[in-house]
């Protein structure tokens, strides 16, 4: 391996997309991410990418997430012949998502389709489905998928290139490290033995809170259903949704909240994507793998799951508490709008966000404190009382990172991606002081940079 080119997620936190190069040709391509946050971050979408898709031998996708993928149909726009591989929940996961954005941008007046829906399903044809654990080998390199413990099926990316003794061996992309330990997800893969590692830097200088998550969760509910007011739940419709289920199935379960309390599930993405993580029950850490052995951890009294659009008069027609879990999770589209336009003048409303609310969203204003938002050319007047759950995060905080970090022996270049400059500096920081003198590197979008030599032998294989 001689190089690595950084294309995506440097500099930035989305668009992750990293090239691989060796003996100074294109080799792999480790995600084709979309950019998302403001307007001039998403430009990056349409700005041609510098290097040639169809010189590539493969591309490796560590999860579905569409900072990761969403850029994929576009790759083969531009030539691209190849595979794709990644995990089977990947593969479903990516075919909910990309559909989603092709569906969101074919309906939007004021945006020009990256992509139509016939080209994902064409994506789809390309997918080789890979297992964890089960390394397999490509165009000289051994790689093996690890459980990342973000979402469903994420993965950790280990290559191992059989081709050389003497010069950059073992690399390893962490792709999105998980909150862990975590009510449903599996730990993440500690990894041993890397000469260079890939890692992302999202919470870098940042800790998770401590704090107790049903009761948070319960104090939400409970708070409307003594003044008969509405709980509005934006959340993304992977993972976080399927926890916030599973939080108020406990709450039922237990009676700390009403059994007769309506729960309205109004995300067609979020019901898919449930759907999906039924479906994979043996991936769960042991804890959850025992719960949903015993049944359906996402289904209680009291929930309506509302698929069509037109079903919403069914949250209407209920007079007094009920809580509402839409998409999207920072209120930029989706049902979740609709129903702020409707309820956020209400003083007996709640919102509770349960996710990052991103630079120049809906949901980053209201969660400040604004007074009012312009929704759908009105202004509409806020009067609901904000509040928030921090630690329902997918991904790990710096102690996390650290605690992923520090038992890979061997390791001589450190590449912090995925992050804002802040959370990289502070990363690097900490990495410095509590886990070793090492070369890190933070690069710029389309910066290639040279993979330094080993200063150890392998033996030949």
């Amino acid at each position: 391996m001689k190089s690595i080119s950084f294309f995506g997620a440097s500099g930035t936190v989305t668009g992750s997309c990293y090239q691989l190069n060796k003996n100074y040709e294109p080799y792999f391509l480790i995600d084709f991410g979309m950019y998302q946050g403001t307007k001039e971050v998403e430009s990056l979408n349409r700005v041609p990418v510098p290097f040639q898709p169809s010189k590539l031998k493969a591309v490796l996708l560590t999860h579905a997430h569409l900072d990761h993928c969403g850029r994929l149909p576009m790759l083969y726009q531009m030539g691209y012949k190849g595979k794709i591989y990644m995990t089977e929940p990947t593969l479903d996961l990516m075919g909910i998502v990309l559909h989603d954005a092709a569906k969101i941008a074919r309906e939007s007046e004021d945006t020009i389709p990256l992509y139509t829906e016939d080209e994902v399903d064409y994506v789809m044809e390309q997918a080789e489905i890979i297992e964890y654990d089960q390394t397999f080998h490509l165009d000289g390199f051994d790689i093996t998928y690890r459980d990342a413990g973000h979402i469903m099926g994420a993965a950790s990316i280990e290559l191992n290139d059989t081709h050389t003794t003497t010069q950059t061996r073992k690399i390893v992309f962490s792709g999105d490290i998980g909150n862990w330990p975590h009510n449903m997800m599996s730990d993440p893969y500690l990894f041993t033995e890397e000469d260079v590692v890939v890692m992302e830097s999202t919470y870098g200088g940042r800790m998770h809170p401590h704090e107790d998550t049903k009761e948070l969760m319960q104090k939400e509910v409970n708070a409307i259903e003594s003044s008969g007011g509405a709980l509005l739940i934006p959340a993304f419709a992977i993972e976080r949704t399927q926890e916030v289920l599973y939080l108020l199935k406990q709450l039922k379960d237990s009676a700390k909240i009403k059994a007769q309390t309506p729960i309205f599930l109004d995300s067609p993405m979020g019901i898919h994507t449930t759907e999906v993580y039924l479906r994979y029950g043996a991936l769960y850490n042991d804890n959850f793998h025992d719960v949903i052995s015993r049944g359906n951890p996402f289904e209680f009294t009291g929930l309506h799951v509302l698929e069509r659009k037109k079903q919403g008069h069914a949250i209407e027609a209920v007079h007094g508490p009920k809580v509402i879990i839409a998409g999207s999770g920072m209120m930029t589209g989706g049902r979740i709008v609709s129903h702020a336009v409707q309820y956020l003048p209400i003083t007996s409303t709640r919102i509770l966000f349960v996710g990052y609310q991103g630079e120049e969203t809906m949901g980053r204003a209201i969660e400040e404190g604004a007074q009012s938002i312009r929704i759908n050319d009105q202004n509409v007047s806020i009067r609901a009382t904000v509040s928030r759950i921090d630690s329902l995060s997918a991904h790990a905080d710096e102690s996390q990172l650290l605690k992923w970090l520090k038992p890979i022996q061997g390791v001589h270049q450190v590449f912090l991606t995925h992050g804002e400059d802040t959370a990289r500096d502070a990363l690097e920081q900490a990495i410095l002081a509590n886990v070793g003198d090492m070369t890190i590197k933070k690069p710029q979008r389309n910066d290639e940079v040279l993979l330094k030599l080993n200063s150890r032998s392998y033996p030949e294989l």
